[in-house]
């Protein structure tokens, strides 16, 4: 019995470091495991069984991209790229548009040269609403034109009672009255005269002055039906009762015509037919006629001296 005992223990002492031993190396292999995922090896083992060598710049695979972006555009990739530049583009343009200059970015806006298209051999404006619309012996109105927007502007007129001519658009008429509460304050009494004129009306006044003056005459003096600023709502005369509220070139060298002159770009509004212009605006000199753009763009047109012709064509707009 004391044999087997013997026996037993000697077998146990040689079996137990034969079943430590490969527990020790399984333990072994799990720690290396884990570093494998934890940190790159410095040579992987290549699917193949091969030994990878560090990685180092891969001209080779540059130049293969190279060739599959000529076989087969990577259109993701150009996405994002197109993306990023339609990006910056977006940001440059918002940029620009910040920094630019409004005042020329509205003239440009509203050049001559973009604001009519011909119809039957008439340049008719595409921009009839606009208060910087431009109506001349050149540019008609569309057929049928009729500002929606027209009041009374609270101002004393040359006459009583209702009419078309007491009437103007509503931002116009906001200003007209501006201005002449800023004339009453330093002592200078003005007169609304004549200021929306209907298509039929203008018809029947051409008419008339052809009649009665000739030709030659009436085309200096009103325009054909169609063609005359009166038409936007956004022109007036003015006058004073110093000249007995007559629409006479003698109104520009009185006080009143000259207070008008000087503080009209104030208020939004320009003499529209200036002395020496006959050329470019077809018109003779109307100290009475003013014309309202905003006050903005009228006091750069006025200090510029330049005619609406001038200071909406495009050569003379410089962006």
């Amino acid at each position: 019995m004391k044999r087997n005992k013997e026996t037993l223990l000697y077998g146990t002492k040689l079996l137990f470091p034969a079943l430590l031993l490969p527990g020790l190396l399984l333990a072994g292999c799990g720690t290396g495991g884990v570093g494998a995922q934890d940190s790159p090896q410095a040579n992987p083992p290549a699917a193949d069984g091969q030994t990878v060598k560090p990685a180092q710049p891969d001209t080779s695979a540059g130049e293969k991209e190279a060739d599959t972006d000529q076989s087969a555009p990577n259109t993701v990739g150009e996405g994002k790229a197109g993306a990023d530049d339609s990006s910056k583009d977006a940001d440059d343009n918002k940029q620009g548009a910040e920094t630019a200059d409004p005042v020329l970015a509205e003239r440009a806006a509203s050049s001559l040269q973009t604001t009519a298209k011909k119809v039957n051999g008439v340049a008719v404006v595409t921009n009839a609403t606009a208060q910087t619309v431009i109506v001349n012996k050149q540019r008609s109105l569309p057929k049928g034109y009729e500002p929606s927007d027209l009041v009374v502007p609270d101002v004393p007129f040359s006459f009583d009672g209702p009419h078309e001519k007491r009437h103007m658009r509503k931002k116009a008429a906001g200003a007209l009255k501006q201005l002449f509460a800023a004339a009453k304050q330093d002592g200078i009494k003005l007169r609304a005269v004549s200021g929306y004129r209907s298509y039929a009306r203008q018809k029947t006044i051409y008419n008339n002055n052809v009649k009665t003056k000739g030709l030659e005459y009436a085309s200096k003096v009103s325009a054909v039906p169609g063609m005359s600023e009166h038409q936007t709502g956004l022109a007036i005369d003015v006058s004073s009762p110093s000249v007995g509220n007559a629409l006479e070139q003698s109104f520009g060298s009185s006080k009143e015509g000259k207070w008008l002159a000087k503080h009209a770009p104030e208020y939004g509004f320009v003499i529209r037919y200036p002395k020496g212009k006959q050329d470019i605006t077809g018109y003779i000199y109307e100290p009475w006629h003013i014309r309202y753009i905003g006050i903005d763009l009228a006091k750069d047109a006025a200090s510029k001296q330049l005619t609406l012709e001038e200071y909406f064509d495009e050569v003379n707009i410089k962006l």
